[in-house]
């Protein structure tokens, strides 16, 4: 069992494993799946590639969702802030922060759940849609760093990141309940939240013939998530001019913001109550021994209320969320709908993902498969300026923001040649794909109540579409006994067009735009000795400008994003050099990686304290430089039978070297670090496996200081809208009490760090399930 395990858990980490006692041996850096379902990543390409097995997450990572899989993978993290965090779970990568959500790449079974219709946040988000796969369906998962296969478009320059959900191979039928609490304080907030899930699957293969369902309901609390505040310098002392003191309050909280000026909280934003339904359905029918058909369809619906709370209390001992106050001596500008507001948002989303390949291991193999996304409903619903609470709660004035309509779709037609059979030097693939993008966004004021009322006029109403036409090939050629090379590109044709921007004084139609792009690859491995393999990999990645930040102006009670029909493409030019050697049943992988980006794509957020709202504007900083080095290990009964053991950690120098922009002065961002990427971070995880029935883990992340800005100037990040270093430890028991049931409880962060990306994360979050598998 712990050796069948080991070789699961290790194939993907590091290449070709012989699992068992003596030594694993490695051919060529070429990675091979050992049993279980097998990825759809190309690996045959001597990169960097990582992976996790079903078993492995059930036993040792306390999994609400799908993005908890890559909790431990070297140099990722996901911005995730709650349990069913659907608009700000952000995945980044090495040298990709978690603002840039456009570069990296998510799938499930092939169907694309990156949205790359914008990227980041700021007045919409843009994470990957990972409310489309659960934790119980999932069979694999598994990582590819950088953009060393022509098979990705740009959008892969950090990671590709592939989810294999189960297709049995008999009847099996699953069930899981879940329940998290999370006591937290902060500032004047000292309140529980809960979270829970159900989930069902089943499936089945008769002849030519199988099927799978999962339906999963989600229903979570998440802690405040942002705040109102005042900065201290905003407040004017009674004057000759001004002689009157505003209502005096008290509970606001005095506190540093992340430029460490002095500024008072007044209560909590954005506390989310969601509920979410997630139904998928497979069916795979096979056409011919060798040709298989598969279609996929997805549904996820989701109700959500954004809550606020103020700290403030006047002498009477009542709430405060209106008019101008005074908070020790000091009068400040009237409170508003902005600092309290109110939202309810209704989404339902479809995925549709079908499939015909062929799969004969033979001279040549083909696969046709086309996905679409699509926004079938998408409604947010906000309370509007002069609206305050607590009236706001029953109605009054308000907007109605609109994305239905949105979506993207996508055609792939791929061939797999092997001139020479299986046994021979070449695997030649090449392929065509069309990726298209659909933005439709719509922001009306309510007629009557914001919370039911009918649209009524026209505020805002942005949108437009982008366009993606690849060809691509590549070559694996083992041209020696001890040598390997893979050589390829990728052509891209880019449109833009449909692009506007209107509001109810203003229309502004933008016109097309069109870029070529052409991106080598090349990727090259040598068995150095026996045991030891070295490889190396060159690769080219243009990320071309998404909908939203070519045309998605928004302008809502807390935040202004500022598009730019004009932006230039980011291209980026990634190597990597790895060695990779076992040491008795540790495997081992050091690697020295380096990108240059140029034109590099971000969006800057900027807080106004004038207008009380946060600024963003996309912008193209001239070049990026980012070198470092990453060590992973891992193994299975390391030192003693039952124990595993896995860690990285990584060291990434990334400075803006080039850039015409600034922020409050020209040269202000020349030698400043790249926003949200960490000098070091790090991960350790150990499992023992006291008997087949128990399992318990324990695991430890960290991640060092990092800006949120392109000129560093937030050095204060253990605040709101600050980002903080942090290091955390979770504890998980897994206990199979019966064959066909097995127990939970964990526990992430149990040292209680208070950290902030932003948004505080979780604090100390108590999770105990029950799953029931036949």
């Amino acid at each position: 069992m712990r050796k069948n395990r080991m070789a699961l858990a290790l194939a993907m980490a590091f290449p070709l494993l012989a699992a068992g006692q003596e030594a694993p041996s490695k051919t060529l850096g070429v990675v091979t799946i050992t049993g279980d379902q097998p990825t759809s990543l190309p690996t045959q390409i001597p990169a960097t590639m990582e992976g996790i097995t079903r078993e492995q997450i059930d036993q040792t990572i306390n999994a609400t969702d799908s993005e908890d899989a890559l909790k431990y993978f070297p140099s990722l993290l996901v911005r995730k802030r709650y349990t069913g965090d659907y608009n700000h779970a952000i995945l980044s990568s090495r040298a990709s922060g978690t603002g840039n959500s456009a570069r990296s790449a998510v799938y499930a079974d092939g169907i694309l759940l990156s949205n790359y219709l914008g990227n980041g946040v700021g007045g919409l988000s843009f994470p990957p849609r990972w409310g489309l796969v659960t934790p119980e369906e999932i069979a694999r998962v598994d990582v590819m760093y950088g953009p060393f296969s022509a098979a990705y478009p740009g959008n892969s320059v950090g990671a590709v990141v592939e989810y294999t959900t189960r297709m049995p191979e008999k009847f099996e039928a699953h069930a899981r309940a879940s329940y998290s609490v999370q006591p937290f304080e902060l500032y004047n907030t000292d309140r529980t939240f809960h979270a829970h899930e159900l989930a069902a699957g089943a499936g089945n293969k008769a002849g030519d013939w199988a099927w799978w369902f999962n339906v999963n309901r989600t229903d979570s609390e998440s802690q405040p998530l942002t705040f109102a505040t005042r900065l201290v310098r905003q407040g004017a002392a009674p004057n000759a001019q001004a002689p009157t003191l505003a209502p005096a309050v008290t509970g606001a909280v005095l506190d540093r913001n992340n430029l460490n000026d002095p500024w008072f909280v007044l209560g909590t934003q954005t506390q989310f109550h969601t509920r979410q339904d997630h139904l998928k359905a497979k069916v795979s029918y096979d056409i011919t021994p060798a040709v298989r058909a598969a279609y996929t369809v997805g549904v996820w619906q989701n109700r959500s209320s954004g809550n606020s709370d103020s700290y403030l209390r006047d002498a009477g001992g009542q709430p405060v969320f209106s008019g101008p106050v005074s908070i020790d001596g000091l009068n400040f500008p009237a409170l508003g709908a902005g600092d309290f507001p109110l939202t309810e948002e209704r989404l339902t989303h479809f995925m549709h993902g079908l499939s015909v390949k062929s799969h004969t291991q033979g001279l040549f193999d083909w696969e046709l498969a086309g996905s679409l996304y699509d926004y079938d409903k998408d409604i947010k619903r906000q309370n509007g300026a002069g609206n305050t609470l607590p009236g706001a709660r029953t109605g009054g004035a308000g907007t109605i923001a609109d994305g239905s309509g949105t979506g993207w779709n996508t055609l792939a037609l791929k061939g797999t040649w092997r001139p020479g059979g299986l046994k021979g030097p070449h695997i030649v693939e090449a392929g065509v794909q069309q990726d298209s993008y659909k933005l439709d966004y719509v922001t009306r004021n309510a007629l009557g109540s914001w919370l039911d009322g009918a649209p009524g006029t026209l505020v805002s109403d942005v949108g437009g579409r982008t366009r993606l036409r690849s060809v691509w090939a590549q070559d694996a050629w083992s041209f020696a006994p001890a040598w390997k090379t893979v050589l390829g590109g990728r052509f891209e044709h880019w449109q833009a067009y449909d692009g506007r921007t209107r509001t109810a004084a203003l229309a502004t139609n933008q016109p097309s735009r069109s870029e070529n792009a052409f991106s080598p690859k090349a990727a090259l491995s040598w068995q150095f000795q026996k045991e030891t393999v070295i490889k190396a990999a060159l690769g080219r990645a243009v990320r071309f400008p998404t909908v939203q930040e070519l045309y998605g102006a928004t302008n809502t009670l807390n935040n202004l994003f500022l598009n730019d029909p004009n932006l230039r493409p980011e291209r980026s030019w990634t190597f990597e050099l790895s060695g990779e050697k076992p040491y008795g049943n540790v495997l081992t992988r050091l690697t020295w990686f380096a990108e240059r980006t140029r034109d590099a794509i971000f969006s800057q957020s900027v807080f106004d304290p004038a207008a009380n709202q946060n600024v963003s504007r996309v912008q193209n900083v001239g070049r990026i430089d980012t070198q470092g080095l990453e060590f992973a290990a891992s193994g299975s009964d390391v030192g003693m039978q039952g124990l595993d053991l896995q860690g990285s950690v990584t060291y990434a120098h990334s400075i803006i070297e080039e850039n015409a922009g600034f922020i409050r002065a020209p040269g202000d961002t020349i030698g400043k670090r790249q926003p949200n990427v960490p000098r070091w971070r790090a991960t350790v995880q150990a499992a023992y496996h006291w008997n087949p029935q128990l399992t318990t883990s324990i695991a430890a992340r960290y991640s060092g200081n990092q800006f949120r800005t392109l000129n560093n100037e937030d050095v204060n990040g253990t605040t709101y809208q600050g980002v903080s270093k942090f290091f955390v430890v979770d504890l998980r028991v897994h206990y199979q009490a019966t064959k066909t049931t097995s127990l939970a409880f964990g526990i992430d962060n149990v040292n209680n760090d208070k950290y902030w990306n932003f948004h505080p994360y979780p604090q100390r979050t108590y999770t105990a399930e029950v799953k029931f598998d036949l």
